[in-house]
């Protein structure tokens, strides 16, 4: 549970997957369309009006072979005059813009578009229900070495697009499902924008959260849209909107329930095409006007905007790129040189290791969504969760919103009052910002059954249980005896997960009747927020009971990684030494604010005092002390974790106190005086250590410990090991995680300062023997 809570949803946003899985409503046959459109469309004028597109017009792609591999055959409907277009690679579940598709529709677009006098207007829509264009295909930007090379090809799809706009007919886009980076990209470059009222709708362009640019325009098409205010946000933090959102701000003109979307998309381009329907310009205030178009107030927002990521550390090149982009097009609003300057710097964002760190994080997360564990022995229902304290309640929270019956069971009343509590406070939030609707609340509500010692039914409950999570206080005689109870009122197909942090899951099974049903799930808090869970069978657990803890972990919203069943399993194991090193630095001189200070300009979400404090100096406190009397050896050496203990003896627990590190009145925190003096009589000399020594201290404690975890084979890659300790721990998310971190230093000359440090300090910074073999042989942990 020891975890930077104030990790940025930035990462979580960043790696959310996208949903896949139903049939499209556009991939039925014409006739339940029509009998669809019948039922929801009374008036004679309606009937008569679909009729006429169901039944006169020919729909090619029925009658003759597939032409296309990203697109369906062109359809036509309104005797010809509107072509229909629709995305849809059946190879991929999601809709993406690759080199390859980008050819296709080049030669789509000449051969059947370009040269038709009979077509007015031309739709663009998705035929399949995971969404319209999910963004561009990844995978071809980073198969290019020379990064340069990008330019003329990004030149290349900006030419197809005017070529598109030239033929002076009026682009719809029907936008069901996510529209996001080159998606809406491409739908920018349309005329008309109609988009569904299903929530899985939604628009952005999140290519910063890759380290990139919208590299299609976007930086030049969407401001002039909905203005700077919304524009910059959208492009500068990958924000997403939603339907309605979306319309309100004019990034759409219309919402239409979506089993009707392409329908009205293709009347109303039609309608377009006949002057029958104007666009509507969305009006300005003359607030928004002094600010978004005119010098002065331009000028007022990029100064604002930059002192905002002026606070991310300068780490991040991609929002200054962004920034650079939208100032230049407004300075050169005619011509191509914007798109040039765009393209441009596009590129030279594709080849900064942050680019390279990010998306390899994006894609790691991305194939840790599958296990090789086989099928679940049982369907996972009904879920329980004992204990209804901050984690348990945290754990009822996201499984109760992915839909599943789940049972939160404490010792009494006043408990289970507290932790549903905490439940709906942080639901209450989500509606209150339009995350999530009243409706889905109660739903919500709805999946979670209250149960305690006191409820005479809650052994009934239990007995239908599929998995159980407990989430109680770390006692080895407790948790064992919660199995036994369990093991007695559960079905025999029911799974035993214990949230445990510190426990050997091999101990906890060691007396159960079912061992094979036993695993540790180890979240991190506060829960709802934190996007990664340890996967930890012991050597006895059975593979439907890893493919079942996998399978609920990943429903979850949680990106799953599988840990040997070792003292602090990974995140943990690995901030034993960092928690030591603290210590160490503290002894050395070091202030607690050059510690804290040091390590966000390192690029930490939070330095190792205010973590510290926040995760609370006790249980920061108790991870180490048990790590230190574990199998770490030498590694947990040249500290003094009793600075922390003694920290607790007196009551100073952090955040939660009132008073740890520092002193807490309301938002405002500064050193804690009392602590500051004792600080003083900690420290043992001076060294007066340069910012770089003190962030190498402490991060070669973390790596190294990575490294040795994958030498142990506690984690099975260098990938899950990156994952594991962005997520779990706020591991500075551009260098993508300690193992491509070390590749881009250089793993010979990261050896070389840990080498140089354990002659002058101590041997607990000898790196391990992988370390070592790979600076020997020039290998990389990534080798791409």
């Amino acid at each position: 549970m020891l975890a930077f809570y104030f990790f940025s949803n930035f990462i979580k946003i960043m790696l959310r997957a996208v949903s896949l899985s139903r049939t499209r409503f556009l991939n039925v046959p014409q006739t339940f369309h029509k009998q669809y459109y019948f039922r929801n469309h009374s008036s004679a004028a309606a009937v008569e009006s679909v009729s006429s597109v169901f039944d006169d017009d020919v729909n090619k792609s029925n009658e003759n072979p597939r032409k296309y591999n990203f697109f369906q055959n062109v359809d036509y409907a309104h005797d010809g005059k509107v072509a229909i277009i629709r995305f849809d690679n059946p190879e991929k579940a999601v809709n993406t813009i690759s080199f390859a598709m980008k050819e296709e529709a080049k030669s789509l677009w000449d051969n059947e578009i370009a040269n038709d006098d009979q077509i007015k207007a031309v739709v663009f829509s998705s035929a399949k229900e995971s969404g319209f264009i999910a963004g561009a295909d990844i995978g071809d930007i980073r198969s290019i070495d020379d990064k340069q090379e990008l330019i003329p090809i990004i030149k290349d799809g900006l030419e197809f697009f005017k070529k598109m706009k030239s033929k002076g007919i009026p682009l719809v886009s029907a936008i069901h499902g996510p529209a996001l980076g080159g998606g809406l990209e491409w739908a920018l470059w349309c005329d008309y924008r109609i988009c569904s009222d299903s929530p899985k709708t939604k628009l952005g362009l999140p290519e910063v959260k890759l380290g990139l640019l919208p590299g299609f325009v976007g930086t030049q098409n969407l401001h002039p849209l909905i203005g700077l205010q919304e524009a910059l946000p959208m492009m500068l933090q990958g924000k997403e909107v939603r339907s309605k959102k979306a319309k309100k701000i004019g990034l759409v003109d219309m919402i239409v329930a979506s089993q009707s979307l392409e329908q009205v998309a293709i009347d109303s381009a039609l309608a377009l095409a006949d002057g029958t329907l104007k666009k509507n310009k969305k009006k300005k205030s003359w607030l928004n006007w002094a600010l978004e178009d005119t010098p002065v107030g331009q000028h007022v927002i990029f100064q604002k905007t930059k002192q905002m990521i002026d606070k991310s550390g300068g780490h991040y090149p991609s929002p200054y790129a962004i920034l650079d982009c939208v100032k230049y097009g407004l300075k050169h609003p005619s011509g191509d040189e914007k798109y040039r300057f765009e393209r441009e710097k596009f590129a030279a964002l594709a080849g900064t290791s942050e680019a390279a760190g990010l998306i390899g994080l994006f894609e790691g997360s991305t194939s840790l969504k599958k296990h090789s564990f086989g099928e679940k022995l049982h369907s996972i229902d009904r879920v329980a969760v004992l204990g209804a304290g901050l984690m348990g309640a945290g754990i009822a929270q996201v499984t109760a919103e992915k839909g599943y019956t789940t049972l939160l069971k404490d010792k009494d009343d006043t408990g289970i009052a507290r932790g549903t509590a905490y439940i709906q406070e942080n639901w209450g939030k989500k509606v209150k910002r339009k995350r999530m609707t009243n409706y889905q609340h109660n739903i919500n509500t709805s999946n979670i059954v209250q149960l305690s010692d006191e409820s005479d039914s809650w052994k009934a409950h239990f007995g239908e249980a599929d998995l159980i999570i407990e989430a109680v206080f770390e006692d080895l005689t407790l948790k064992r005896k919660i199995v036994k109870e369990m093991e007695s009122i559960t079905p025999d197909h029911c799974i035993f997960a214990t949230n445990t942090s510190a426990i050997p899951i091999g101990d906890i099974a060691e007396l159960a009747d079912r061992p094979e049903n036993i695993i540790g799930m180890h979240y991190f808090s506060p829960v709802p927020q934190m996007p990664l869970l340890e996967i930890i069978p012991h050597q006895g657990t059975a593979n439907y009971a890893k493919a079942a803890a996998y399978d609920v972990g990943t429903k979850q919203g949680k990106t799953c990684i599988v840990v040997k069943d070792v003292p602090g399993f990974y995140v943990n194991r690995c901030l034993g030494p960092f928690l030591v090193e603290v210590s160490a630095l503290l002894k050395d001189g070091v202030s607690l604010e050059n510690l804290d200070k040091s390590m966000k300009n390192f690029g930490m979400p939070v330095g190792p005092v205010t973590l510290a404090d926040e995760v609370g100096v006790d249980v920061t406190s108790k991870v180490a002390s048990f790590l230190s009397n574990a199998d770490l050896g030498v590694r947990m050496e040249g500290g003094d974790v009793s600075l922390m203990s003694t920290m607790v003896d007196k009551g100073w627990l952090g955040k939660k106190s009132g008073q740890g590190f520092y002193t807490y009145d309301g938002k405002k925190k500064i050193i804690n005086s009392e602590v500051k003096s004792y600080i003083k009589e900690f420290a043992t000399r001076d060294l007066k250590l340069s910012e770089s020594t003190i962030q190498n201290r402490m991060v070669s404690r973390f790596v190294n410990e990575a490294v040795k975890c994958l030498e142990d084979d506690i984690i099975e890659n260098p990938v899950a090991g990156d994952i594991g300790l962005v997520f779990g721990t706020g591991f500075a998310p551009f260098t993508g995680g300690p193992f491509r971190y070390l590749d881009n230093f250089g793993i010979e000359k990261y050896v070389g300062i840990m080498q140089g440090f354990a002659e002058e300090y101590g041997p607990q910074f000898e790196p391990c023997q992988l370390m070592k073999d790979y600076a020997a042989s020039g290998k990389k942990f990534h080798p791409q």
